[in-house]
C-alpha cells in the first residue's frame, strides 16, 4: 500500500502543473481569497459600520505578506496577488471610514440629523402609547 501511494506521489510530482497544485503554494493563496473578496463586497456595505481598527490591522497584515510572498523561494506570485488586492480594498475601506467618521461624510449624507428626528418621533409615539393606555 505505501509504495502505491509512493508511486502516485512520484508521478504528480513529475508533472509541474499537477504539483504546483497540489502545494501549499497554492492551495494557501487560494483558500486566503476569501478575505480579499469579502474587503470588495463591504465596498457596496454603508460605511457606518467598518472598523477603523480591523481595516488597519488588515492593511498592515497585506502589507507584510505582500514582501513576504516575494521574500520565499520560489516566490509564491498568488499570495501576492491575493494580498495585493486585499490591500487596495482594505486602503480603500480606511478612506471610507476616515471619509465617513472624520472628515464630514456622516454630516453630508445627513444620517445625524435623520437619527435625531426619528428619535424625537419614536419619543413623540411612546407618549401617545402612554396617553391611550392610561385611558
Amino acid at each position: 500500500m505505501a509504495a502505491f501511494f509512493k508511486a502516485v506521489n512520484a508521478k504528480i510530482r513529475s508533472n509541474p502543473a499537477l504539483s504546483y497544485l497540489c502545494s501549499t503554494h497554492f492551495w494557501g493563496p487560494a483558500s486566503n481569497f476569501g478575505i480579499p473578496i469579502a474587503a470588495v463586497m463591504d465596498a457596496q456595505k454603508s460605511p457606518e459600520l467598518i472598523s477603523g481598527q480591523m481595516t488597519f490591522a488588515l492593511t498592515i497584515y497585506s502589507a507584510t505578506f505582500m514582501r513576504y510572498a516575494l521574500a520565499v523561494t520560489p516566490k509564491n506570485y498568488l499570495l501576492f496577488l491575493c494580498h495585493f488586492i486585499n490591500e487596495g480594498s482594505q486602503l480603500t475601506q480606511g478612506y471610507r471610514y476616515l471619509q465617513w467618521h472624520h472628515w464630514g461624510g456622516r454630516e453630508k449624507a445627513g444620517v445625524h440629523g435623520a437619527v435625531e428626528e426619528a428619535k424625537e418621533k419614536a419619543a413623540a409615539v411612546g407618549d401617545k402609547i402612554k396617553e391611550v393606555a392610561s385611558k
